[in-house]
């Protein structure tokens, strides 16, 4: 009998304890370090590549008003030469100097597809991608505009391409903040 009792006993403090026992702790999981590492070296990388992508269109703005400020006396000094009366064969000066600004425009357009192939095929770039598409074109449009010999329209179409870079550029800085 005492047995049995004893049984009832142990049977009553263990049905009672046993609710306790399964009571789930909870306790918040705390990150990985290696997916923070892992998201700070990604928003590193970003940063990079953006501070590039900035850094090309810059140097483009650079080369091209430096040309544009350049071009505006060559250009002006061509019309005069070609405006005098022709007294026999052209200059090969005034030849030498149309051959190297059309050369100038070739060299433009060909930066400015190669920038635009760059932020096209760069993931982080691609959002001003749609901002920056057209100024090779622009380009391309100035290089005919001087094989035709009318170098000052060229010049101004070029401040238009100008105006898109910089346009890229601004929203680029906008973006880092």
């Amino acid at each position: 009998m005492k047995k049995a009792i004893v049984t009832i006993c142990a049977l009553i403090v263990l049905s009672a304890t046993a609710p306790a026992q399964t009571r789930k702790r909870t306790t918040k999981p705390k990150q990985s370090t290696a997916t923070t590492k892992s998201a700070d070296a990604e928003a590193a990388t970003t940063a990079a590549v953006r501070q590039e992508g900035a850094t090309r269109i810059a140097n483009q703005i650079k080369n091209l008003t430096t040309f544009l400020y350049l071009l505006g006396g060559v250009a002006r000094g061509i019309e005069t030469l070609d405006a005098a009366p022709k007294t026999g064969a052209p200059s090969p000066t005034a030849e030498k100097n149309k051959a190297q600004l059309r050369q100038s425009f070739s060299d433009f357009r060909v930066g400015l597809d190669a920038l635009e192939v760059y932020f096209r095929s760069t993931p982080q770039l691609q959002n001003y991608y749609t901002k920056l598409v057209g100024s090779a074109s622009g380009a391309a449009d100035a290089e005919s505009q001087a094989a035709a010999g009318q170098f000052n329209q060229a010049g101004r179409t070029l401040i238009g391409v100008v105006g898109r870079l910089t346009d890229v550029l601004v929203d680029a800085l906008k973006r880092q903040r």
